[in-house]
């Protein structure tokens, strides 16, 4: 940073009220951000980082509710001595701000181009209404919004995720702000989408010459765009140093352990045991498919003829963007959902047929893993209830052993055996997934669903339940249908991979044919689009930006259900469905009839 800062925070505290008393979220701070500049605040859930940057722009409650201590210049200007009108006028004409959750940032009663338009007219009320519709039609178009004039009378829930937090960013940017402020705009979205957030939030803080603060959790994003990380925990500044010198010599401990227990695709990966059981098939899929009917908007086609199969001891990850359907069909092989048809197998035994009895009997030996472990707890059951309820409904918990079953259970996931006793408020993140792991494994089956396991979570506690789960696949022989959309730690943790889209597999093949040699259009988009924690190779890899989002699944294209987005589509892509078979050139089956195989090396590039 050359000149004086633009923003300068000095020894910033926070309190909050609790019925139990006071409790600090930011202890002591400093933070400056120089004019052009971008500075990357990381750190875990908790740390404080976005409450430092609501306190430093005036958002947080008012006292007695939360109390706010030190010292905010925004050029020059003392921040928290300024009254209402002044703080409105600088939010939103110098400090734009995108959120971190577009759906409920944007108001669901108000069209998208109103509310962009609001943003500009709030700020100069002698632009006329019509103008500030085509300013914001502009905007929109500015931030890759496709056809933004056709979409005047769209509304937030007709927009997808990666739309909406582009109609953010448009609101953020309109009025050119002097300091734009990214909270975790990338987190829910999936990594083509977030490709895609990344080059428009790019663009746009250099067209209009912004700083940037961008506070994120994903050190790849922090890589790609920062000039200078500070890196917070529980309220304290821990470290600060420029993006090269956090990830190649970080000093202090904790954010050595952000750095490195991250999952990279840009290093190569440590070769997975073998498992000593037998190799074979303990779950088979044969053609499986899942179709809804939607009243008056025809038939969703959640699942389209999807085969797979997972043997004893392995895990097969399944990867792909948001409404691929990997969920659906992760709860169709349980019979959660049923199936329009196909089958499912478990040991040669057909689930898809099996009823009453004995479909209670096969499913003991798959379980399922959900992904939100806040939400897939019952709040007003203790740990203890929760894991023994499988036990229960099996009428086996006395068999089993009761108490000491549940005890065993805990130990297992690495909980101590007192804690059957509390309830899932009283737990961290990673300690209720512990739960929801145990709880799977009551009534101990062959096969885990694992639908997101970690996507929730911190990355060191991350780490922490992906060593759990290595460590009881070896020690108990399981299979893993692997779920997530972190493409580094599928390469990590699986054997295999399958790649879906639109409810069709892609793409199928070892580790080393998915991520050393792809095939599909779509998985090399995929891995290209993740971003390298590694500012070395900032702008020099090759990436592949898709275009548009994904069909509308009860009205998919013909033909190749990717050919919309895809930058090799030709006429016969339109009037052929390809199947997944092994083409000319490679070693592992794609459904490309024009498929080129990508060499990537473990550095992360090549061709």
């Amino acid at each position: 940073m050359t000149g004086p800062p633009l923003l300068s925070v000095r020894d910033l505290v926070v309190d909050f009220a609790t019925p139990e008393g006071p409790v600090r979220a930011v202890e002591g701070v400093d933070l400056d951000v120089g004019a052009g500049e971008t500075v990357g605040l990381v750190g875990e859930s908790g740390s404080g980082k976005t409450v430092t940057v609501l306190a430093a722009v005036g958002l947080l409650p008012p006292p007695p509710r939360c109390t706010v201590s030190g010292r905010v210049l925004f050029a020059g200007r003392d921040v928290r001595r300024m009254d209402r009108r002044e703080l409105r006028s600088l939010r939103g004409r110098e400090i734009g701000m995108v959120f971190q959750d577009p759906l409920t940032s944007l108001h669901p009663s108000f069209r998208v181009v109103d509310q962009v338009a609001e943003a500009l007219r709030v700020h100069d009320p002698r632009l006329p209404g019509a103008g500030a519709r085509r300013r914001a039609v502009e905007l929109l178009e500015q931030v890759g919004v496709p056809h933004p004039g056709r979409r005047l009378g769209d509304y937030p829930h007709q927009w997808s995720g990666g739309m909406r937090q582009r109609a953010m960013i448009a609101m953020a940017i309109a009025n050119a702000p002097r300091l734009l402020i990214a909270d975790e705009p990338t987190t829910a979205l999936d990594v083509t989408v977030q490709a895609q957030i990344l080059d428009v939030l790019q663009r746009s803080r250099d067209e209009v010459g912004a700083a940037t603060v961008l506070i994120t959790h994903d050190l790849g994003v922090v890589a790609e765009l920062a000039d200078r990380v500070v890196v917070l925990r529980n309220g304290r500044k821990v470290e600060e140093a420029g993006v090269t010198e956090i990830f190649t010599a970080p000093r202090d401990t904790y954010t050595r352990t952000l750095v490195t227990t991250l999952p990279r695709l840009d290093r190569p990966v440590q070769p997975r045991p073998r498992p000593p059981e037998p190799r074979g098939e303990v779950l088979e899929v044969e053609d499986l498919v899942v179709h809804h009917p939607r009243p008056g908007r025809g038939v969703v086609h959640a699942v389209n003829g999807v085969s797979l199969t997972l043997a004893v001891g392995e895990t097969l990850g399944l990867v792909g963007e948001s409404g691929c359907g990997k969920s659906t069909l992760a709860r169709t092989l349980l019979r959660l959902v049923e199936p329009t048809s196909g089958r499912v197998l478990f040991k040669g035994q057909d689930l898809t047929a099996a009823r009453g009895r004995r479909l209670r009997a096969l499913r003991r030996s798959l379980a399922l893993v959900f992904q939100d472990p806040y939400a897939s707890l019952n709040p007003r059951m203790t740990a203890g209830e929760t894991i023994a309820q499988p036990l229960r409904a099996a009428g086996r918990y006395r068999a089993a052993g009761g108490a000491g079953r549940v005890a065993e259970l805990l130990d297992l996931v690495g909980l101590a055996p007192a804690a059957a006793g509390r309830l899932p408020a009283e737990f961290s993140g990673g300690q209720r997934q512990r739960i929801g792991i145990a709880r799977a494994l009551a009534l101990d089956p062959e096969v885990l669903v694992l639908d997101e396991p970690v996507s929730n979570l911190d990355v060191s506690i991350r780490a922490q339940v992906v060593a759990l789960l290595d460590r009881l696949q070896r020690e108990l022989g399981l299979a893993y249908l692997f779920i997530a959309h972190d493409l580094a730690l599928v390469r990590q943790i699986s054997d295999r991979i399958a790649v879906m889209y639109m409810g069709s597999i892609v793409e199928t093949g070892t580790r080393e044919q998915i991520y050393g040699r792809p095939t599909h259009p779509y998985t090399q988009s995929l891995l290209s689009a993740v971003p390298v924690p590694d500012p070395a190779q900032r702008g020099s890899r090759r990436r592949i930006l898709l275009a548009g989002d994904v069909p509308d699944p009860a009205d998919p294209p013909s033909g190749c259900p990717f050919r919309t987005r895809c930058w090799k589509a030709i006429e016969e892509c339109a009037r052929e469905v390809p199947a997944l078979v092994v083409r000319q050139g490679s070693d592992h089956p794609s459904a490309c009839l024009y498929a080129e195989v990508l060499t990537i090396s473990p550095a992360g590039g090549g061709r």
